[in-house]
């Protein structure tokens, strides 16, 4: 099972405020953790939501809409993808993680959906296309 783990953003996160050396060596650590047991598949900080923009869908249309974005709560900082056995596994291992902040802030664990969670609708045609395009990556 894969899941993203998503750091949110706080105030300083959006303020572009740098994570301090104790912070990125301690987050260090957890990551060779994360690789020397073979669950780390990615993972990477974000840069501040106002060096980012939305497309907003409408139908046919596209709105671009650049940063910053008001509600920092719900923005994302940074993440990792990790693959483990289950919910539970996912959970162990973001308790072991530093606190990627230098205030409170919440991690967000979301599984990421497999070719069998969408049922009957991915025929076995989209499933090789899929398959053809994930070796191509």
């Amino acid at each position: 099972m894969k899941f993203m783990i998503i750091v949110k953003a706080t105030p300083e996160s959006e303020a572009g405020k740098m994570p301090s050396e104790q912070l990125l060596t301690d987050m260090g650590k957890f990551n060779e953790e994360l690789v020397k047991a073979g669950v780390m598949l990615a993972g990477e900080g974000l840069h501040p939501s106002s060096r980012g923009a939305r497309v907003q869908f409408s139908g046919n249309k596209r709105t671009v809409v650049d940063g910053p974005f008001a509600e920092t709560k719900e923005l994302i900082a940074g993440f990792w993808l990790i693959q483990v056995k289950s919910k539970e596994e996912a959970i162990e291992w973001v308790k072991r993680c530093p606190n990627p902040m230098d205030c409170d802030t919440d991690i967000e664990i979301r599984q990421v959906l497999e070719d069998d969670d969408f049922g009957a609708e991915f025929t076995p045609e989209l499933r090789e296309q899929e398959r053809r395009l994930r070796e191509q990556m």
